[in-house]
């Protein structure tokens, strides 16, 4: 094995250079999720010159390679990439800023083609010094719901089943060169919550003529509050958080109906469940003692993201043994979203960062961001020594 990690070491550097471009090739023609169309073409043309078999048509755009080694019925394991972009306009002076206007790759999802293509070549070059099969997961829709992860599966593309799934997104505040792993709970459960309260509007100098509707939302915001606070086990990470009001009355005009939009996130799929049925009752009970009524609207969105324990430790000393103990760290627990979890949910799963700081990093999800190319080197040969370590152990 330490010839093989060697030669790996040696041919991605080879290759560094063709994933590079294959990344500013996709960087440069984002499309949104669900409409991923020239992109999943432009995936179908690198698997048909490195000579890997595949279907497509999943979820329209969605792609599943195969890659059998030696005993390829011995083992099987899914490499997972997302596909879509955002609907941000990028920041001109990017490298390689996106042609397709309002569409930017700022969540990395180029990166994370290029690496799972990066590391395919890797090990079909490989192939005769492995045993088992790898599926190649090339994803649609990551970033709206349902979820791409959810109805891949739904259609039965992760055939035959893997035992053991992994997925890696990039981290722009992490070196560029280093990973990092966190075994058990590591992203949040997220679902989108849609209250209207309705009543009666009028003026303002008036209020005992109608339903204050503005005052109701507010009481209901902060009734909601105790949900975190007085309803959930402490040790259970919850965030109950809203961002948008829709009151358009005016100084003198309280309106007949005020819309709240929020998000309701955790680790622990019987209370999420618990607190969907209580932030209903309380939003409705608390509108309706002040005279108004509420509807409410709860989008299920994706699962909590939990990794395998026994598969992620061993992923990480995998990590250590192939780039230094210096470069593999620790990571906490993030309570933003991923729709890997409706596959940690149903297959044992590792999901795991990679750093692209660069000079000009911006946050995820931003005009400004941008991933330091680089990093596709230690993605691509990390995720595919992942792959062998596990299945030759």
């Amino acid at each position: 094995m330490i010839d093989l990690k060697n030669k790996i070491t040696e041919y991605a550097k080879s290759v560094k250079k063709e994933i590079i471009e294959i990344r500013s090739h996709l960087h440069k023609h984002p499309e949104l999720s669900f409409e991923e169309f020239e992109t999943s073409k432009y995936i179908q043309s690198k698997l048909d010159d490195y000579g890997i078999a595949y279907k497509n048509g999943y979820v329209k755009t969605g792609i599943v390679g195969i890659i059998k080694g030696v005993n390829p019925q011995k083992k099987v394991i899914a490499l997972r990439s997302d596909m879509d972009a955002l609907p941000i306009t990028e920041n001109p002076e990017n490298k390689y800023c996106s042609l397709n206007k309002g569409v930017m790759h700022a969540c990395g999802h180029d990166m994370h083609i290029a690496s799972l293509l990066g590391a395919a070549k890797i090990l079909n070059e490989f192939k005769s010094e492995w045993e088992g099969s790898i599926l190649l997961i090339f994803q649609p829709g990551e970033e709206l719901l349902p979820g791409g992860a959810r109805l891949m599966m739904e259609e039965n593309a992760l055939q035959p089943e893997p035992e053991w799934i992994l997925g890696q997104h990039v981290l722009p505040d992490m070196p560029t060169g280093t990973v990092g792993f966190r075994s058990g709970m590591y992203m949040a459960s997220g679902d989108e919550i849609y209250l209207t309260v309705k009543g009666k509007g009028g003026h303002a100098a008036m209020p005992h003529r109608c339903t204050d509707n503005v005052l109701i939302a507010s009481h209901i915001i902060v009734a909601l509050q105790q949900i975190v606070s007085r309803h959930c086990d402490a040790r259970i990470p919850t965030v109950l958080s809203f961002g948008k009001i829709e009151a358009n009355g005016a100084t003198n005009i309280i309106p007949d109906e005020v819309k709240i939009a929020g998000t309701f996130r955790t680790m622990n799929e019987e209370w999420r469940a618990k607190a969907k049925q209580l932030i209903t009752s309380i939003a409705q009970s608390t509108a309706k003692g002040m005279g108004a009524e509420c509807e409410v609207d709860i989008r299920h969105g994706y699962p909590f993201l939990v990794n395998h324990e026994n598969y992620t430790d061993q992923a990480k000393l995998n990590a250590i043994d192939l780039l230094g103990e210096d470069k593999v760290v620790n990571m906490d627990i993030r309570m933003t979203t991923e729709d890997f979890g409706f596959y940690s949910q149903k297959y044992p799963a590792t999901f795991y960062r990679f750093g692209v700081k660069s000079d000009k990093n911006g946050a995820l999800h931003t005009s400004n961001f941008e991933a330091n190319e680089n990093a596709l080197e230690t993605s691509m040969r990390t995720m595919a020594w992942l792959a062998i370590s596990y299945l030759n152990k």
